[in-house]
C-alpha cells in the first residue's frame, strides 16, 4: 500500500538532480577560507531575493534567531503576530538565545493589525517600557494555514517601521510559495524587509538548510551570531549543491503544490463543508476543522495512518495538512476517499 504523506513538506526527499549535485560538490571549509558551493548558493539566494548579501544556516529556526540577534542592536522588544511561528514553534529562541523580549500583535489570518502595530511601537527605551528593536512578519503564514501576506500589507508594515528607524525581518520559511501564489518574483516579496529567511528543505525539497539575506553589514554580524550558536559550517558544499538545484529547479513546480492543496480542501468540503473551505487555501497547506466530529487530530490520526494517510496528531480538534513534491493529484483523491471513511466510522450512530 503506497503511504500518503501530509504531514508537511519537511518530508520531501532529494530529487536526483540534487543527489547528483551533492555527489559532484566543489568543497572547501566554509568555517576556514570558505566553501565555494556554498559561496556560490549565497550569491544565487541574494540575487534572486535583490539583497546585497546571504549566509547558509541548517534550520529555519537557526536563521530567524540570527537574524533578530544581528538586526537589533541593542535588547529590546520584537513585535510579530501572535500566532507567529517564532512564537509558537521556536522553543523560545527569541528570548533564551537572542535575548529579546516580544510582544504579540493581534490580527486577521497571518496580518498584523496596523493600529495596533502602530500603537505598540516604541522608538526607545522609556522609564517604563523597552524599545522596539524589530518588527517581524511571516510570509507565508504557517499558523493561519498557508496565508499568504500581500505586497501591499508588507509595504505599510515596513514603511510603518521605517518611520522610527526600525529593522523588519520577515520569516520566509516558504516564501517562494508566497511569491508563487502572488505570481510575483521573490524579490517582490522580500523588497519589503530588511532581513528575510527561508527554508530550502520544505517545499523545495532540499534535504538541509536555510538562508538569511540582507544588507552585507548585517549578513557580516549574522555569520558571527551562526558561529556563537555552534552553526559553523564546514565542508558544505553538498547540501548546499542541494540548495543550488533547489532554487534553480524546484519554485515553478509549487503552483503544483498549490493545486492540490485545493483539490484537497474541495474533496474535504464535499465530505461535510465543515472541515474544509476551500477559498481559505492560498498555498500549499489546509487546516481540516474535526471538531463536529467530537474527535481531535490524533484520533483522526491513527484511523488515517491504518489507512496509509500520514498525518500529524495533536490534542486540538484542527488538523493541518500540507501538500509537497511527492504527492500527486491521484493521491489527493485517495486521500480524500480515506478521510471520508473514516469520517462514517466516526460518525455512524453508536
Amino acid at each position: 500500500m503506497r503511504r500518503i504523506d501530509l504531514r508537511s513538506d519537511t518530508v520531501a526527499k532529494p530529487t536526483e538532480a540534487m543527489l547528483d549535485a551533492m555527489r559532484n560538490a566543489e568543497l572547501g571549509d566554509e568555517g576556514r577560507e570558505g566553501d565555494p558551493t556554498v559561496r556560490r548558493l549565497e550569491a544565487l539566494a541574494a540575487e534572486i531575493t535583490g539583497k546585497e548579501a546571504a549566509l547558509f544556516v541548517v534550520s529555519g529556526t537557526m536563521g530567524n534567531t540570527i537574524a533578530l540577534m544581528a538586526s537589533a542592536r541593542q535588547r529590546g522588544t520584537v513585535l510579530l503576530h501572535e500566532q507567529a511561528h517564532i512564537l509558537r514553534s521556536e522553543l523560545g529562541a527569541l528570548s533564551t538565545l537572542a535575548g529579546l523580549f516580544h510582544r504579540p500583535i493581534a490580527g486577521d489570518r497571518g496580518a498584523m493589525d496596523l493600529d495596533f502595530l502602530r500603537a505598540a511601537i516604541r522608538p526607545s527605551l522609556t522609564s517604563n517600557e523597552l524599545p522596539t528593536v524589530v518588527i517581524a512578519m511571516e510570509n507565508t503564514h504557517n499558523g493561519a494555514g498557508g496565508t499568504v501576506l500581500s505586497p501591499g500589507h508588507m509595504a505599510a508594515v515596513h514603511d510603518l517601521a521605517g518611520e522610527v528607524g526600525i529593522p523588519v525581518h520577515t520569516d520566509g520559511a516558504r516564501l517562494f510559495n508566497a511569491a508563487v501564489a502572488l505570481g510575483v518574483p521573490a524579490r517582490e516579496v522580500a523588497r519589503h524587509s530588511d532581513t528575510i529567511s527561508f527554508c530550502l528543505s520544505k517545499g523545495l525539497s532540499a534535504p538541509v538548510g536555510s538562508v538569511i539575506v540582507g544588507s552585507a553589514e548585517v549578513i557580516a554580524r549574522a555569520k558571527g551570531y551562526r558561529k556563537m550558536m555552534g552553526g559553523t559550517l564546514r565542508q558544505a558544499g553538498g547540501l548546499a549543491a542541494a540548495g543550488i538545484v533547489a532554487l534553480t529547479e524546484g519554485v515553478d513546480r509549487l503552483a503544483e503544490d498549490h493545486a492540490n492543496a485545493r483539490r484537497l480542501a474541495k474533496g474535504l468540503h464535499a465530505i461535510d463543508p465543515s472541515l474544509a473551505n476551500p477559498t481559505s487555501v492560498e498555498s500549499n497547506i489546509v487546516m481540516v476543522d474535526l471538531s463536529r466530529t467530537g474527535r481531535v487530530a490524533a484520533d483522526w490520526a491513527e484511523k488515517l495512518n491504518d489507512r496509509g494517510l500520514w498525518t500529524a496528531g495533536n490534542p486540538s480538534q484542527i488538523m493541518r495538512l500540507v501538500t509537497h513534491r511527492e504527492v500527486t493529484a491521484e493521491d489527493i483523491d485517495q486521500a480524500i476517499k480515506v478521510f471520508a471513511t473514516v469520517w462514517d466510522e466516526f460518525m455512524a450512530p453508536v
